[in-house]
């Protein structure tokens, strides 16, 4: 790579990987789309997700499940990427993951078995995160020549973001005018694509003379990891389906999770290489980081329960139309990735402020929501809402990022705090809001449906003039869904300002510098009672 100063204006920015005949000026934009490519797959699309159950006959609990799964690999492979990239060159990566991107959306096109579809989906979530990383860390000084991450990790939430909400459009699209499986096809054209870049402009390039060696990894203790991530996310997101713990099932599962966790911990304690230091929780606003994150991402659940609920039980939107209103998401992911980049880099204020503001968006985002349900409602009410949460989301998400880089100087270790900073931001805390959402909706709706059903006697209706059944099957069912709704935004709503005030008292120099010197009571008391005796004398 070339020197964090940058090369000349009239030069352009030079990548290894090329062959000399690539104009310089395409060479990283080049890159740029290899990286959107990679984005765009996975082992399954959620945009396509009735499609899927109607052919398929797997439940939505199934479809998730399959989710976690991807984002599971993806990202327990994060302290894998530092040794990758110094020990294989540039085209064995990208094109290995593009292979195996490839073969991965071949099974899931003829395969309905779910223990294969868990590791088809786990593996390419190590494929995609392997490909785009390689994109990204090649054309890092293009982006910011000093290796600014107040600068890089916005831009690169650019690529996340527009993938994310992109990849859920596209599925849909395919799946409303062809079939759900065109989506697959076109991430197979899509890798392929990848294997022609590589072969036409890219030759074999390491950054390391020296290769490093894959050996001392604990591969045990990953696949320790995995397991016991998988465990917990079949747990959260099967646990309303199964009632919880009142099954046999759930009960073994939860004594399984312990069981690995504490394996998991001693390995961390006691195995002189871990794959995951424990050291790396002792470095400085690490927990805090990860805490802020688990919350963030359970306010953020209600957005992934209660708008699906929302879009397909109540207004029975088809799934191309639900995707494309979620689209409105990206105008307020991008103006709070600008957001972002004016706070962190051109100001260079702290984040307390930064998250209180994000939670506040949060906040707004539930009250519009609130106020708004109702079944009469038309859908484009709804997109303030929609380009507020976006807004919350792009502060968060690279902020936190930026914050986890500040916090962990060592090279190694931060690739490892990415991944746990990522089982928490995408994974833990994702399918945990799930489960806790789905459980508190199921709740609120069970006592809702007895409370407002006891109202109903043969002497206040009148069934010459009512149809009953429609009416109960329909209207009545769908008023207390809304009820419903509207009573888990309101937890949402408050839970939002609880933490937005927090963030924002810490802001305050006062709080921010003297909350921490109290002193105990007893020192208290004497301190006061050594006052008062002076004052006497």
């Amino acid at each position: 790579m070339k020197s964090a100063g940058g090369p000349a204006p009239d030069i352009g920015f030079s990548m290894p990987m090329m062959k000399e005949w690539v104009p310089r000026r395409i060479q990283p934009w080049l890159y740029v789309l290899t990286a959107l490519c990679f984005q765009f797959s996975g082992g399954i699309f959620l945009g396509a997700m009735d499609s899927i159950r109607g052919t398929t006959g797997f439940m939505i609990e199934d479809i998730l499940f399959l989710l976690y799964a991807t984002l599971a690999g993806m990202a327990v492979y994060f302290p894998m990427l530092f040794r990758m990239k110094f020990r294989f060159t540039n085209r064995q990566l990208l094109c290995g993951s593009a292979i195996i991107i490839a073969v991965c959306n071949v099974l899931t096109l003829h395969c309905q078995s779910m223990p294969v579809l868990i590791a088809v989906c786990f593996i390419a979530g190590m494929a995609k995160i392997q490909g785009t990383f390689e994109c990204m860390s090649n054309i890092q000084l293009w982006i910011t020549p000093r290796r600014d991450f107040a600068v890089f990790f916005p831009v690169l939430h650019i690529i996340l973001l527009t993938a994310i909400e992109g990849s859920g459009w596209l599925a849909a699209w395919f799946a409303h005018h062809f079939t759900w499986q065109m989506m697959h096809v076109f991430t197979i054209g899509t890798m392929s694509f990848v294997l022609f870049t590589q072969a036409v402009f890219c030759r074999p390039f390491c950054p390391m003379p020296q290769r490093l060696s894959l050996k001392g990894i604990d591969f045990q203790g990953a696949l320790l990891i995995c397991g016991l991530m998988l465990t917990v996310s079949y747990i959260v997101v099967y646990g309303d389906h199964f009632i919880w713990f009142d099954t046999l099932r759930m009960r073994v599962l939860l004594g399984v999770a312990i069981v690995l966790f504490g394996i998991v911990l001693y390995r961390g304690r006691y195995y002189r290489y871990p794959y995951i230091e424990l050291s790396l929780f002792t470095r400085r606003n690490v927990v805090p980081i990860l805490i802020v994150t688990f919350f963030a991402e359970l306010a953020f659940g209600a957005e992934h329960t209660m708008e699906e609920i929302l879009y397909s039980e109540v207004l029975r939107l088809e799934e191309l139309t639900k995707e494309s209103q979620y689209m409105w998401v990206l105008p307020g992911m991008y103006f709070g990735i600008l957001f972002d980049l004016y706070w962190l880099k051109v100001k260079k204020w702290k984040v307390w402020k930064l998250f209180g503001i994000a939670f506040i968006s949060i906040a707004l985002y539930g009250m519009l929501m609130y106020f708004t349900l109702d079944i009469d409602v038309n859908i484009e009410q709804y997109r303030f809402a929609i380009f507020l949460r976006g807004f919350a989301y792009a502060i968060l998400a690279p902020t936190l990022m930026w914050a986890l880089d500040e916090s962990v100087p060592s090279l190694e270790q931060f690739f490892m705090g990415l991944s746990v900073f990522n089982i928490f931001h995408m994974y833990l805390a994702g399918a945990a809001g799930y489960g806790i959402y789905t459980a508190i909706f199921s709740h609120f709706m069970n006592d809702n449906m007895i409370r407002y059903g006891q109202q109903f006697t043969l002497t206040q209706l009148n069934m010459a003039c009512l149809n009953f059944g429609e009416y109960i099957g329909h209207d009545f069912l769908h008023s207390m869904m809304m009820v419903t709704m509207k009573q888990v935004y309101g937890y949402v709503i408050w839970f939002a300002l609880v933490l937005a005030s927090i963030f924002l008292m810490c802001d305050i120099p006062a709080v921010r510098t003297n909350i921490r010197k109290v002193p105990r009571w007893p020192v208290y008391a004497i301190e006061y009672l050594a006052r008062k005796k002076s004052t006497y004398l």
